[in-house]
């Protein structure tokens, strides 16, 4: 990962690089922070592409400056292309090629790109700064309108603080120019659905998936995997098994009492034959980490923060113990093919625009969980699953096939790779477990135990009033949220509300996000 900002307007260079250093840590090879016509440019460097100190940003051309937190797949025969029509480059870094396809195409750049990235461009022309985010919104960008006049972007929130009043996340999917906010792609929005076979909607699920990953194999710095032992990591990692000619690193976490997962992460890992790494946790480091992953997160939201304690003690230790600066991820499947929640859907067409919402709000969520955990320990997070065309494709597929019909969640990914036989049938049919609670079921219940010692009583229920947004609804999401104010006061609608099952449907009006208090959970985490 990296780490961009970027100010339109006035602002003292001594509080603009006070906010950009709280992100160092995404970016900490390199850091540049530079005055140009309309402000400021910064960037926090992470090499991956093109290693050495010709890859660091800002890149100028024709008096345009850019910065860019970002991967562009197939950039290699974009960049031959370009150098055979003349030009010329000073790197081996993908966000090089950026300013000369800008000047080609000018806005309409952004619906070309396979990629996921941020950005912020001044534009000599405009005068003013342009920036934009990829459809799904796997690179982080905020910004927020500046007191005396003006705007600014940033990677992350914490950036901003003290600089804006309000801070938002940019809408992916979106380019601003102009002082207009401009969408140039939903992929949450379907017009016609993939009427099709269960077969062909399989294969092309299973080509496009494993396209995804293998173009995320490309990289310049070591790779590492996150493997929870449930499917969608586990699919990733043997695709990736099988791609690359040497075996692939593994690494999964767990509590030290319950964690159920693990074992199952070591069947896949013996199965592919992985290097695998093992992380052990105790409720002594979850309670002692609570503030500092909601810090890292910027967020209140209850299972984001039960999911992110283990997917940030992970890549801590990654970071510490190894020279991996890439991870690939298992992210945006069950957004796409449905959480155990979903099969209480009503109608096919109930579960369609579960999905649209999901991967709409999904760079709130489960995609900031992965970026922060991975970005604050100074690594970074590619995500499969998200590959657009993936993506797009899933969700234009008949949503009567995505409903679980087969006593399966998943069924199409599941059968999509049975006979290509990458994993043991029981990881490959194992019931969805949720994430938070397979590192250990003790992990949540001492979190909550932590909510009670916090609120003994019930005059917590008059606390949680005084938030009108996003108002809190049990201790622990209460707990959450006063962490957060102190953090980032008045900010909650960076978020915009927590993140829970549909209450509307039968089965699923409940208090706590965890699949774990389903009637359907059965067995999914044992």
């Amino acid at each position: 990962m990296c780490a961009i900002l970027g100010i339109d307007g006035f602002v003292p260079y001594e509080k603009v690089r006070e906010g950009f250093e709280r992100t160092v840590s995404r970016g900490p090879d390199m850091s540049r922070l530079v005055e140009i016509a309309c402000g400021y440019l910064g960037f926090h460097r992470l090499a991956i592409m093109g290693l050495d100190a010709s890859g660091m940003q800002p890149f100028t051309r024709s008096g345009h400056t850019l910065v860019c937190n970002g991967e562009f797949y197939g950039f290699r025969a974009k960049k031959a292309m370009l150098e055979a029509e003349g030009e010329h480059f000073v790197s081996a870094s993908d966000c090089e090629i950026l300013l000369p396809l800008y000047e080609h195409y000018g806005l309409d750049l952004f619906r070309t790109l396979d990629a996921e990235f941020a950005l912020i461009l001044f534009d000599a022309s405009r005068g003013h700064l342009v920036a934009a985010r990829d459809p799904i919104g796997i690179r982080p960008l905020y910004y927020g309108y500046l007191p005396q006049g003006g705007i600014a972007f940033a990677s992350e929130p914490k950036n901003l603080l003290g600089i804006c009043d309000k801070i938002l996340p940019f809408p992916p999917g979106h380019y601003y120019a102009d002082g207009q906010f401009v969408c140039y792609a939903d992929p949450s929005h379907v017009d016609r659905f993939h009427m099709v076979s269960e077969e062909e909607a399989e294969k092309h699920l299973h080509d496009l998936l494993y396209d995804g990953i293998r173009k995320r194999l490309d990289a310049d710095a070591p790779l590492g995997f996150l493997l929870s032992g449930g499917l969608d990591s586990s699919l990733v990692c043997a695709v990736a098994s099988r791609i690359l000619p040497s075996p692939i690193r593994t690494f999964s976490i767990g509590m030290d009492t319950d964690a159920i997962d693990l074992k199952y992460a070591r069947q896949v890992a013996e199965f592919i034959g992985s290097e695998h790494t093992e992380v052990i946790m105790t409720a002594q480091e979850v309670r002692e980490v609570l503030k500092e992953v909601i810090w890292v997160l910027g967020t209140y939201d209850i299972t984001t923060i039960r999911a992110s304690i283990g997917m940030y003690l992970v890549c801590r230790w990654i970071h510490q113990h190894t020279d991996v600066r890439v991870l690939l991820t298992g992210e945006i499947s069950d957004e796409l093919f449905g959480y155990k929640y979903t099969d209480f859907a009503p109608s096919p067409y109930a579960f369609q625009k579960e999905a649209e919402k999901r991967i709409h709000e999904i760079h709130m969520y489960d995609v900031l969980r992965a970026d922060r955990c991975i970005s604050a320990n100074s690594l970074e997070a590619r995500v499969p699953f998200g590959d657009l065309a993936f993506v797009e494709y899933a969700m234009s597929i008949d949503p009567r096939r995505k409903m679980n019909t087969h006593d399966m969640g998943k069924y199409l990914i599941r059968h999509a790779f049975e006979k290509d036989r990458l994993l043991p049938e029981s990881i490959l049919y194992r019931q969805k477990a949720a994430f938070s609670d397979a590192v250990g079921h003790s992990m949540v219940d001492d979190l909550k135990a932590l909510a009670e010692e916090t609120y003994p009583g019930d005059t917590w229920k008059n606390q949680c009033q005084r938030y009108t947004h996003a108002t809190p609804f049990t201790k622990e999401s209460l707990m959450y949220r006063e962490i957060f104010e102190e953090l980032y006061p008045g900010q909650s609608e960076m978020v915009q509300d927590f993140w829970m099952p549909n209450r509307s449907w039968p089965g699923c009006d409940v208090d706590d996000p965890s699949a774990r208090v389903l009637k359907n959970y059965g067995a999914s985490g044992t």
